[in-house]
């Protein structure tokens, strides 16, 4: 099993490029970032995660995770990089394919596309997208970048996405094209997915049983369909439940790292890589 950070970076913390040299010395396998452009001055969206409550400062702050991710892949060679998860309902289809294309073409090929569908509704609004039908175009965006990524010539015929042929280059390094995880948790997002993925990409749930189930029926529907075992990536992860996770078939966990002084990052990075290396 990979294990990797998750690094909300903001610009009142560590440098996030020498948080990459450092995780990537010590042998971590990836590194990703969130994606928020803006956050609000309304709080009518309620804070999703634990404890709830009021909206964490670092939301406020963080940098933008396609820059970031530009940054970093200039500064290591072996670190996977991972947008987890980029809002793409909120993000035009065609400069995205571009960005990510760069990034993936500069990197030699280690970027992992993770998507989300977003869950503060003014921030989606003030986008000017309907947060009723996030999930839809979610998917035409998807679609549509990677039919941007494989075809010299492609086009896009969707209800919200729709372009007739267009030329696009660079090309993703990686062939196909990245992997896409598809990032949630609730009751259809399998069907995501199977249906425009290439991995999961969930957080924890409290009954861990109860996701392994979710993992086992993933893979059973994937045989089902002719293809070939997908790729479970744990956001969140708990370096403490690193074997449990193994034992349940996920295989890549993203450890939160939490910004703060250079010195405080660091320790919490060097905790990571010692519980990695436990047996």
């Amino acid at each position: 099993m990979k294990v990797g950070v998750a690094f909300m970076t903001t610009d009142e913390g560590a440098d996030p490029l020498e948080v990459a040299r450092e995780a990537e010395a010590l042998g971590l396998e990836s590194l990703s970032v969130p994606d928020h452009t803006h956050i609000p001055a309304s709080r009518e969206t309620p804070y999703p995660l634990p404890p709830f409550g009021e909206l964490p400062r670092a939301y406020y702050r963080m940098r933008d995770p396609i820059v970031t991710l530009a940054g970093i892949a200039a500064v290591t060679t072996q670190l996977r990089l991972v947008t987890a998860a980029c809002l793409v309902a909120q993000r035009d289809p065609i400069v995205l394919a571009k960005e990510l294309a760069t990034i993936d073409q500069m990197s030699r090929g280690r970027l992992l596309f993770g998507v989300g569908p977003g869950w503060n509704l003014e921030e989606m609004r003030n986008h000017g997208t309907d947060p009723a039908t996030r999930y839809a175009l979610m998917r035409e965006r998807v679609e549509a970048i990677r039919a941007i990524w494989t075809h010299d010539e492609a086009e896009y015929h969707g209800r919200f996405v729709d372009f007739d042929p267009i030329f696009q280059w660079p090309k993703p390094a990686q062939s196909p094209h990245p992997p896409v995880l598809v990032a949630g948790n609730g009751p259809t997002v399998l069907d995501r997915v199977l249906a425009y993925g290439d991995g999961w990409l969930p957080a924890p749930e409290p009954d861990l049983a109860a996701l392994g189930q979710r993992i086992v029926e993933l893979q059973e529907r994937a045989a089902g369909l002719g293809r070939g075992p997908i790729e479970v990536t744990l956001f969140w992860a708990d370096p403490t439940q690193l074997e449990r996770y193994d034992e349940l078939g996920i295989d890549r966990c993203l450890v939160p790292l939490t910004d703060g002084t250079p010195g405080d990052v660091s320790a919490q990075l060097r905790s990571i890589a010692d519980a990695v290396r436990v047996p």
